[in-house]
């Protein structure tokens, strides 16, 4: 589950082109690249928060119990 084969790749492909043309692709394709480049920075910017967080909360646990 979650692989796509050479045959959905191409159905999907057909897809796109019968619904958006072929002069919309790129921007399209564009959008989509900047969309994923974004939620990629929100989640690696989320995570390093969360792991600053815990850290700081495991240094102030350590100090209070000395």
């Amino acid at each position: 589950m979650g692989n796509l084969g050479l045959t959905e790749m191409l159905l999907i492909g057909i897809a796109l082109l019968i619904f958006f043309g072929p002069s919309r692709l790129p921007e399209l394709g564009k959008s989509l690249g900047k969309g994923i480049q974004e939620f990629k920075k929100a989640s690696r910017e989320l995570t390093e928060s969360v792991k600053d967080s815990v850290e700081t909360g495991e240094k102030s646990n350590s100090d209070s119990s000395q």
